[in-house]
């Protein structure tokens, strides 16, 4: 079996951005999580989404917007009813390091306790120091692979990129998924890799076989640069991502702003982002996007408008494209500049069973708690590592420069070694909060414990998430009694909800 891992650390809004700023101020928003039945690719089937109110979920979820240095306030109220899916739920905010708030994180069973059926949660929180493209989605078991997935764009007045776009709005930020027709605990059911129906570009797309169901268009205007944010809300299959006849220049992964570094062709793994200015210099005319899936999507090709959606220049006719594929700042990684150079180094080794489906670290199965581990800290236990199995948790230092390998909420990351590399680079490694493992390959990584708190370090491989790809770093920065001042009562009253609910409300 060929496996690979993508480990993570872990305002609706119409607005433009870039040569010209218009922007309504946002203080207060409500999510609605609701079942609805959808056809993105032309197949119907239930799902699960956010929307602005209780009946308007949509595919991808509502664009949420920030400005760097606000607050934010989402009110989110589970109206799910399908007893085929999840009902329960949670809201990860990807990337935004929850300084302070670790509470409001989202991740199930480890920041909270999930918001029940016919219940509300706020997350409460700010992004003082933070810019960039970043996403939403359920961190609930599998729960988000069935659609409950958004963007997020946090803009900077002082944008040290602004000069090379013109354009950056909501008609700029581009969603890559693959798409199934069984709900993902279906998914979770089954053997072996799953392989995606579709690919949608932006919540839409073709199925291999299926009807001419409608691709994704953005429309540009001959003469103008736009920054597009790429984001792979993936539930497993990575992508590859072009538009033919463009060059794109990166600027940002991640959320960290990078030296400008121009391609014609870049992978995403689920979780990644990236900012990319694209100059609309060619004939006015229809370019195919193109997003290639690993995960099956059909042929391994582009036939009938499958892993495709179609850049537009104003102007052009309303038809499909017929063109061929075009053939850091950083201030250096913590640590000293060689292998170990650190404080606490941790070696994480994957293994896997196939019977039942079973990840390791460090031969130690992850077993998610009943009690998140948050509230377990601060109701009395003197250690982290007494909450969960042996091996589930770490316990790091404080303000100590941290080796590892593997998604760790709460932070960014230097990718000091790459699984398709030998060498170390300790300079001006690229920092972002998502990279590749590859099977019986090493990936090495570095971070400050600066953000205390428990914090999921995980494969972005929801399906592997499922099956114990994870532990938990325990980051005791500070006394829990201060964090604990923080807590709101809706948070307090989560667990008693949830705990409450009858066998029949749990899938």
């Amino acid at each position: 079996m060929l496996l690979s891992m993508i480990f993570v650390i872990f305002r609706f809004s119409h607005l433009t951005y870039g040569a010209e700023v218009i922007r309504k101020p946002q203080q207060h928003e409500h999510l609605y999580i609701s079942n609805k039945e959808i056809a993105p690719d032309g197949f119907r089937r239930s799902t699960v989404l956010a929307g602005k109110t209780s009946e308007t979920g949509q595919f991808p979820g509502p664009l949420l917007t920030a400005v760097k240095g606000e607050r934010l306030s989402f009110n989110v109220t589970d109206v799910l009813t399908d007893p085929t899916m999840i009902r329960s739920t949670s809201i990860h905010w990807h990337g935004l390091f929850q300084k302070t708030t670790n509470y409001a994180d989202g991740v199930a069973f480890v920041s909270q306790c999930p918001i029940a059926p016919n219940h509300s949660f706020l997350y409460d929180f700010g992004v003082r120091d933070q810019a960039g493209t970043f996403w939403y989605h359920s961190h609930l078991s599998v729960q988000y692979g069935d659609g409950l997935r958004g963007p997020i764009v946090v803009y900077d007045h002082d944008d040290p990129h602004r000069h090379r776009y013109d354009v950056d709005d909501e008609s700029t930020v581009i969603t890559l998924a693959d798409w199934y027709h069984e709900t993902s605990l279906q998914l979770l059911s089954g053997h072996g890799q799953p392989s995606a129906d579709a690919t949608l570009i932006n919540g839409k797309g073709r199925y291999f076989g299926g009807p001419d169901a409608p691709l994704a268009v953005i429309e540009v205007k001959h003469g103008k640069r736009y920054r597009l944010r790429l984001i792979s809300m993936a539930f497993h299959a990575s992508h590859g991502f072009s538009i033919d006849g463009h060059n794109l220049t990166i600027i940002e992964v991640d959320g960290i702003n990078t030296e400008p570094h121009t391609v014609n062709f870049i992978k995403m793994y689920p979780s990644q982002r990236y900012s990319v200015v694209l100059c609309a210099h060619q004939e006015i005319g229809n370019y195919r996007v193109r997003a290639l899936s690993s995960a099956g999507v059909g042929a391994y090709n582009f036939t009938n408008g499958v892993n495709s959606g179609i850049l537009r220049y104003k102007g052009a006719p309303n038809v499909e494209p017929t063109t061929s594929p075009s053939s850091n700042v950083n201030p250096g990684a913590p640590g000293k500049p060689h292998p170990g150079g650190v404080d606490v180094v941790l070696n994480l080794a994957l293994g896997f069973i196939h019977n039942p489906p079973t990840f390791y670290l460090n031969n130690v199965s992850y077993e998610p708690p009943s009690i998140p581990v948050l509230l377990q800290v601060l109701s009395g236990k003197k250690h982290a590592q007494d909450l969960l199995p042996k091996g589930s948790v770490y316990t790091l230092p404080r303000n100590k420069v941290i080796e590892i390998n593997f998604f760790v909420h709460g932070h960014a990351f230097d990718v000091v070694k790459t699984s398709d590399s030998d060498s170390f680079n300790y300079v001006n490694p690229v920092r972002r909060d998502a990279t590749l493992v590859a099977f019986e390959n090493q990936t090495t990584i570095r971070f400050v414990t600066d953000n205390p708190g428990p914090w999921f370090l995980h494969c972005h491989i929801d399906l592997h998430l499922a099956v114990c790809v994870l532990v938990v770093l325990f980051e005791n920065n500070v006394p829990m009694l201060v964090l604990s001042l923080l807590l709101t009562a809706d948070w307090k009253s989560l667990c008693p909800i949830y705990d409450a609910l009858t066998p029949a409300q749990l899938p």
